[in-house]
């Protein structure tokens, strides 16, 4: 696959657990709304379409957790060494971040 400067462009490998090591930031508000838990794989294509961060427990999990964070592959901006830079914002988070501070 050429690129720009007409070199072939380097496909790097990365495996799921290397993956699970990154935190995944949002570019729309600078949130890390955590860590690869899981990934959904196309049966057919074999290509992955999701990354998938459980949802926080509830009451040390005896009510249940919140709902997974699913994050389409082509919202991925980039995957560098530390972390996930997506141009997603779930809406569980949007709503966190909208209720104000009371003192």
């Amino acid at each position: 696959m050429p690129s720009q400067g007409g070199k072939a462009a380097k496909e790097k490998m990365i495996s799921l657990l290397e993956l699970c090591d990154k935190d995944v930031i949002s570019l729309l508000s600078g949130a890390n709304l955590g860590r690869v838990d899981d990934l959904n794989i196309d049966e057919v294509t074999s290509q992955v379409t999701e990354l998938i961060i459980y949802g926080k427990l509830r009451w040390f999990g005896l009510l249940g957790r919140e709902e997974d964070i699913k994050i389409p592959w082509q919202e991925i901006a980039t995957i560098g060494q530390d972390a996930i830079l997506v141009r997603t914002l779930p809406a569980r988070v949007a709503q966190r971040q909208k209720k104000p501070i009371k003192f």
